[in-house]
């Protein structure tokens, strides 16, 4: 038995190779001969395998290759073909969405059509793996937390590829498929909308992330910290406390001057995640569609100071006319 460890040591537990609970009637068996690899079993569990695909598993990621072979050629189709361009660049290439001159239309496929059939086929992806994860978590007989805390995420990459464009009229309106695009697209959306900082709900979600951040930093600290007296196995401490959540618990209100259990701290760490892409998604939804100017909203609602001494009266662009098409303002 290990006396002591330390953030940089894990114990790699080496026991019998195992196939794990019996699969229902009627799914798929599990694939391939499990083995134990050392250098997973350094970030994660030895074993590695049998794993379990299923129909639902199989057609997500079919969805999931066609979507990626689309976006990868057509981005090595920017460069001509050229596969040196293409390793250099790769972070500055993009599929990009359609013109806002085609709306809703299909357009033709060399103008946004690979844009459309690639985000068809990653949406699919993502809600067949979703009703995945729904399915196995209801045959293995446990909660399914994991798969609605997957479809907040959902969420919000619908809201931007999707749902917001549709309520805006174009699908111009998305990101593109990129790297660096999609942060340059990010930052032109912000400014386009007067600040997206000003936006209540991205701050909401800015909170619940850092957050996340902090409340998954402190409870695997703290369960390192108590692993070696068994804290590692925390549903036996959840119903049977133990000396290792005596300990934790102990240092939670001598340190944070409340009390934490070996559940409720997953509550909170599920609901700080889920809440991230939740409200943010939330607040993309607005931009545009109920708000057109974050920071004048936010000085209407005395968020933010209007700034009168530094920049003089700033008018609403929206009744201005100010970035329309004739007017010859700037944008």
């Amino acid at each position: 038995m290990a006396e002591y460890q330390n953030i940089f040591t894990r114990v790699q537990i080496r026991g019998p190779l195992h196939e794990g609970v019996p699969a229902p009637s009627g799914s798929w068996g599990r694939q391939g001969k499990p083995f134990f690899s050392y250098m997973l079993g350094q970030i994660g569990n030895a074993q590695v395998g049998p794993i379990y695909l299923g129909t639902l598993g199989v057609a997500s990621i079919i969805c999931f290759v066609v979507a990626f072979e689309i976006i990868g050629l057509n981005m090595w189709a920017s460069v001509n073909w050229n596969p040196i361009r293409f390793v250099r660049d790769l972070p500055w290439l993009a599929l990009e969405p359609p013109a806002p001159a085609y709306g809703l239309s299909l357009p033709p496929l060399q103008h946004g059509g690979w844009w459309l059939l690639a985000g068809l086929f990653l949406t699919s992806s993502l809600i067949l793996w979703w009703a995945r994860i729904y399915r196995r978590s209801r045959q293995l007989g446990i909660g399914t937390h994991t798969a609605w805390a997957f479809a907040s995420a959902i969420w919000l990459f619908l809201v931007l590829g999707f749902i917001r464009p549709l309520l805006m009229g174009s699908w111009g309106e998305a990101p593109p498929f990129g790297i660096f695009p999609h942060l340059d697209w990010t930052v032109s959306f912000s400014l386009r909308y007067g600040n997206l900082y000003y936006d209540p709900f991205h701050m909401l979600s800015i909170v619940f992330l850092y957050g996340s951040v902090l409340l998954f930093a402190m409870h695997g600290a703290t369960i390192l910290a108590v692993s070696r007296f068994g804290g590692e196995r925390e549903a036996e401490q959840i119903v049977d406390r133990g000396t290792a959540s005596e300990r934790a618990a102990l240092f939670w209100r001598w340190t944070m001057g409340f009390n934490a259990t070996m559940e409720s701290i997953h509550r909170w760490a599920w609901w700080f995640a889920v809440l991230t892409t939740l409200t943010g998604g939330i607040g993309i939804l607005l931009t545009g569609t109920v708000v057109d100017n974050w920071f004048l909203w936010a000085v209407k609602h005395h968020v933010a100071p209007p700034y009168p001494h530094v920049y003089g009266h700033v008018p609403n662009p929206t009744l201005t006319g100010a970035g329309t098409t004739g007017t010859g303002a700037n944008p």
